[in-house]
C-alpha cells in the first residue's frame, strides 16, 4: 500500500451504491486494527441508516463511529476530535460539504492515513462534490463497480427510484436510502425522468 514514511496520505473509496465502498472502508479498518493502528471513524449526522453512531454496510457488518455535522466547522471537529489516532476514516463523504477536503489535507498532514468512503455521482450521473475534489488530492483512489440490477453488467451509475420509477432530474440531490430508493445500474440502463 504505502512506504512507510512519516508523511500521511488520502485513501478514497468511490463508485456507485451497492459496489461495497463501506465493505472496503471496514476491511481497511480491521487491517488497521490487527496491526495495533488508533482509528478514529467518523460519519455525516444526515446518514442514520444502520444507527445513529455507526457506519454499517447493507450486508450488516458495523463499526462505532462518531457523528459530524456535514457542513463547515461541523466538518472541522473532525480534526478537533484527535487525540493521537493514526488512521481516520470518513464514511458517506458524499454528504459532506467541500470542507471535508480541507479537512483531508490538514490530517494527511499531520501525518495520519485518511481512508474516505462515499460516491462520486449524483442519482443524475453527474459529480457528487466533494469526492471528485477528494480524488484528486488523493494519493490512492478505488473505484468500485456494482452489477447492474437491469442487465447484469457493471454498474457505475445510482438509479433513484420514486415509488418504482426512476426520480425526476430536478428532484433533490441528497436523499438518504438503501434498497427501497436506489439501485446501481449501468450507463444504458441508468435514466431520469424529465417531463
Amino acid at each position: 500500500m504505502h512506504a512507510i514514511t512519516n508523511s500521511g496520505w488520502v485513501e478514497v473509496i468511490t463508485g456507485s451504491m451497492f459496489s461495497g465502498k463501506t465493505e472496503e472502508l471496514l476491511r481497511r479498518l480491521r487491517r488497521a486494527e490487527i496491526a495495533g493502528q488508533e482509528i478514529a471513524v467518523f460519519k455525516p449526522a444526515v446518514d442514520d441508516r444502520y444507527g445513529e453512531a455507526t457506519i454499517g454496510t447493507h450486508n450488516g457488518r458495523q463499526w462505532d463511529a462518531e457523528v459530524v455535522e456535514s457542513e463547515g466547522d461541523g466538518v472541522w471537529s473532525i480534526t478537533d476530535a484527535m487525540n493521537g489516532e493514526q488512521v481516520v476514516a470518513v464514511d458517506e463523504a458524499n454528504f459532506f460539504d467541500e470542507t471535508l477536503v480541507a479537512v483531508c489535507e490538514a490530517l494527511a498532514a499531520d501525518g495520519r492515513r485518511v481512508i474516505v468512503s462515499g460516491t462520486d455521482q449524483t442519482f443524475r450521473a453527474e459529480p457528487f462534490e466533494p469526492v471528485p475534489q477528494l480524488m484528486a488530492i488523493a494519493e490512492y483512489v478505488d473505484k468500485l463497480q456494482a452489477i447492474c440490477s437491469v442487465c447484469g453488467e457493471p454498474a457505475t451509475r445510482n438509479q433513484r427510484l420514486i415509488e418504482g420509477e426512476p426520480a425526476h432530474a430536478d428532484d433533490p440531490t441528497i436523499m438518504v436510502g438503501a434498497e427501497e430508493s436506489y439501485e446501481a445500474r449501468c450507463r444504458n440502463c441508468h435514466t431520469l425522468r424529465r417531463e
